[in-house]
């Protein structure tokens, strides 16, 4: 959804930490959080601006639409949408997930909505001594046989079809927007075609993928050294990205290649890949593993790279948009949101508007196609009181895990001023 070199994911300084509220307790007020590091808070627009009708749900008859209601702590403002903010690894561009929208039912994913490359999220821009993509080799190393340069241009034929695949920064932490989630079709070269190029000269072996880090100045929202370390079956679905969403990668997706690991948070998904190292089982961690640890669920304590876990998205739901109807002549609260992450498909969503308040269960949530993107569910809501709520979803499936549901990570506020 990395630091230059590194990913998409965020840094720790990004967001505030997950607590262990696993008890079902409910969150405290939100008070409208501090801006991202080193970004200027802006005036929030969205409230502003109404959205096409052809965003909210079909009117029905005596139905009229007023526009929409801002997500967010009142008076609280976010980061302007769609704008590449800093530069290097603390420079941002944040996601407007509220203009997300079905696209016709005829196309591949009727439910699930691609982002443009310009407004999909930056968690890190491009370094500013990149090579040129024309002499790019991918270095490929370690503890092989025969180590050997691969020219990027011998890749670019042996790529298969576009990959549909969402990520996420691991600190996407803002509630005025959690705008650090994209979706876009990935196409590239499987990571396992890409390793079969060498000989293992171990008996047991772990991958190490680097890419093209900054390191000739000290960060302040985080640390230079993008590389990920990953057994082989952590990588049996893994991608060596060349193009997104038709295109070639821009600099700043991590041109002109990089990993992605479907259903893996983005701190992962290596941007700028110029190594790929066989590396001893008994490997430490890197760096970066080190630092999103927290943000990515691993063990306390972890040290080696065999004991992290795999840095999976788990199920996670939000809403994104609440339009104000006015029906009948009375006002009611159309709220579109998404669901995502996970590996297991599920419609068993229920949505809640107050601590202590009942859960009810969304009223349009179709299954998903693919938990490795989002899918669109629709809510109607009519609130009797006026106030501010805190909107907060849940799976009712046991079996399905949620650690950030769980502890409440994707609470959404909204101020109701009429009824």
């Amino acid at each position: 959804m990395g630091q230059v070199g590194r990913t998409s994911g965020c840094s720790p300084s990004d967001s505030p930490g997950l607590s262990n509220r696993r008890d079902g307790s409910d969150p405290p007020d939100l008070p409208g959080p501090p801006g991202p590091p080193g970004v200027s808070r802006r005036s929030f627009l969205a409230a502003a601006v109404l959205l096409p009708a052809a965003l909210g749900q079909p009117p029905r008859s005596e139905a009229r639409r007023i526009g929409s209601v801002p997500l967010g702590a009142p008076g609280a403002a976010s980061p302007p949408f769609g704008r590449l903010l800093g530069d290097g690894l603390d420079a941002r561009l944040f996601t407007d997930l509220s203009t997300l929208a079905a696209p016709p039912s005829a196309q591949r994913h009727p439910t699930s909505p691609l982002t443009s490359t310009d407004t999909f999220f930056v968690r890190t821009a491009a370094p500013a001594n990149l090579r040129d993509a024309a002499t790019w080799t991918l270095r490929l190393g370690g503890l092989v046989k025969t180590a050997v340069d691969v020219p990027l241009r011998d890749l670019e034929t042996h790529g298969g079809g576009p990959l549909r695949v969402l990520l996420e920064c691991s600190g996407n932490a803002d509630p005025l927007n959690y705008g650090l989630l994209s979706a876009a079709d990935w196409q590239g070269i499987p990571l396992a075609a890409v390793l079969d190029r060498v000989q293992p000269s171990a008996a047991q072996t772990r991958v190490l993928i680097s890419g093209v880090d900054d390191d000739s100045r000290q960060w302040r929202t985080s640390i230079a050294g993008a590389s990920w370390i990953f057994s082989r079956d952590d990588l049996s679905r893994a991608i060596l990205a060349l193009r997104m969403n038709g295109a070639p990668l821009p600099r700043d997706h991590g041109a002109p290649a990089r990993l992605i690991v479907p259903g893996w948070y983005g701190c992962t998904c290596i941007k700028w890949v110029d190594a790929i190292d066989l590396v001893a089982d008994d490997a430490p961690a890197t760096s970066q593993m080190r630092e999103f640890a927290a943000r990515t669920h691993q063990p306390p304590g972890a040290t080696a790279a065999r004991e992290f876990i795999p840095a999976t998205i788990d199920t996670a739901a939000m809403p994104i948009r609440v339009d104000k109807w006015i029906v009948n002549g009375r006002p009611e609260y159309r709220i579109t949101g998404i669901v995502w992450g996970g590996t297991t498909p599920t419609s068993a969503l229920s949505i809640r508007f107050r601590s202590g308040g009942a859960w009810t269960r969304v009223d349009d949530c179709p299954l998903p196609e693919s938990t490795l993107t989002w899918s669109l569910w629709t809510h109607t809501w009519r609130p009797t009181e006026l106030g501010r709520y805190q909107i907060v979803l849940r799976v009712d499936d046991p079996t399905i895990r949620t650690r950030r549901l769980d502890v409440f990570f994707y609470v959404r506020e909204v101020q109701i001023d009429e009824v």
